[in-house]
């Protein structure tokens, strides 16, 4: 089961939860899909995103249960990242875990993170 990631304030993330669906933060909406990194992309998605910012999640989803509706495409520096054309099922999220600050100011995953993570 290959896992991609999205890094998403724990307010908005509980919010969408609560009504049963997650269409996105307000940059997935304003581009018309739904940003996602694997695992080799995720902490330099952290770092240039999310810079010093906490109470963040970072939520692990099954890339393959998305079907046609997952697409990966250029972007940052020409590498293929997941980009989901629809709401995000939450029949999908396979774990959700914290994403804190480290005491450098970089954000610390969780252990084991990467462990089934999808390739473009």
């Amino acid at each position: 089961m290959p896992l991609i990631y999205k890094i998403c304030p724990r307010r908005l993330w509980r919010e969408e939860e609560a009504k049963g669906r997650f269409r996105g933060a307000p940059v997935d909406v304003a581009d018309g899909f739904i940003h996602f990194s694997t695992a080799a992309q995720a902490p330099e998605t952290a770092s240039r995103h999310f810079a010093g910012i906490d109470d963040l999640l970072l939520v692990a989803v099954d890339a393959e249960s998305l079907g046609q509706a997952l697409r990966y495409e250029p972007s940052r520096g020409g590498d293929l990242f997941p980009h989901l054309y629809g709401d995000l099922p939450l029949s999908a999220v396979r774990w959700v875990e914290d994403l804190p600050l480290g005491g450098d100011g970089r954000h610390v995953f969780p252990a084991g993170f990467g462990a089934g993570a999808a390739s473009a």
